[in-house]
């Protein structure tokens, strides 16, 4: 997320007797002392398994933002009667042009915002009924992050990044390998758990970043310009990926730029003007014809198409 968007936490941190501080985890929370290895909580009885059955994972109705300056000056509206909904195993993309307020829904959907009218619902459950107190742990339970900027601690190596939420979350150390060495096998980074954010590339630091987003089980993965700091090669890479964890039932939203990757996603939301203004379905398009009827609907929109 860019970093105006962002919402920045520091905590301190106890790693086996070592005090560390001042870290900046990107994943919204109270401050925690967070203590792993043969110090770790108790063990707690945690249930990975969830139902999967057809169904509206997230909902937005009638969503309005605006941002009123504190000392005059005129207000902005970002968001104007923004709806439309999510369903589960989907893999979504948002586009649109700068300022033209995805970033302000990502981050509302995220429940690092709160909309001014309209209400954001995940599996049924209003985010205005979740206490201030609960949210952070909310957003633990249901919401998985991938940042553009990776938000990787470099003084833990790539396995504690990853264990991170399940440390917040309370999981017992002995429990952690179980569910950190599938994820990252699949996401082709087994051989680099050991290694620190530094040591490794781009591409290998947001399949990291992945992998910490996938390892609490989200409803729902966030991802806000994913590929915006990668190469060609690693571009294509994550795109891959997101579409291997999407095919085993990961419900996907995905705020970006580029088209490439939108067009990898079944369904395309275009905003305009604090607008849901278009949208488009794959169906049974390639990625070449979808890419096509991409950039065929943002030349529209740049050009002052009329909504369809």
């Amino acid at each position: 997320m860019k970093t105006a968007g962002r919402v920045r936490h520091y905590r301190n941190v106890t790693w086996d007797g070592r005090n560390v501080t001042g870290f900046d985890v990107g994943i919204p929370a109270v401050p925690v002392i967070l203590i792993f290895g043969k110090r770790a909580q108790e063990e707690h009885s945690v249930t990975n398994q969830k139902e999967v059955m057809e169904m509206t994972v997230l909902e937005v109705r009638n969503l309005k933002k605006i941002y009123r300056p504190r000392f005059g000056g005129n207000q902005v509206q970002a968001l104007s009667r923004v709806t439309f909904s999510v369903e589960e195993g989907e893999y979504v993309a948002i586009m649109g042009e700068s300022g033209s307020g995805k970033t302000t829904l990502l981050n509302i959907m995220a429940a690092l915002d709160k909309p001014t009218e309209g209400e954001v619902y995940l599996d049924g459950k209003p985010l205005s009924s979740v206490k201030d107190k609960d949210i952070s742990e909310f957003r633990r339970d249901n919401l998985g992050f991938v940042f553009q900027e990776f938000n990787l601690l470099d003084t833990f190596n790539i396995r504690e990044n990853i264990l991170l939420p399940l440390v917040l979350k309370g999981l017992s150390y002995k429990a952690m390998p179980q569910k950190l060495l599938p994820i990252a096998r699949e996401l082709g980074i087994e051989s680099l758990l050991d290694k620190y954010p530094y040591e490794v590339s781009g591409g290998q630091k947001q399949r990291a970043a992945a992998a910490r987003a996938l390892i609490t089980d989200p409803r729902i993965l966030l991802a806000d310009e994913p590929t915006g700091a990668l190469d060609s090669r690693s571009t294509d890479e994550l795109l891959a990926l997101f579409a291997k964890i999407n095919s085993r039932g990961q419900t996907i939203l995905m705020v970006t730029h580029s088209v490439k990757a939108a067009s990898r996603a079944g369904r395309v939301l275009f905003i305009k003007d604090g607008e849901v203004f278009h949208q488009l379905y794959r169906g049974d398009m390639t990625d070449e014809q979808f890419y096509q009827r991409i950039s065929d609907t943002l030349t529209m929109l740049a050009t002052g198409g009329e909504r369809r």
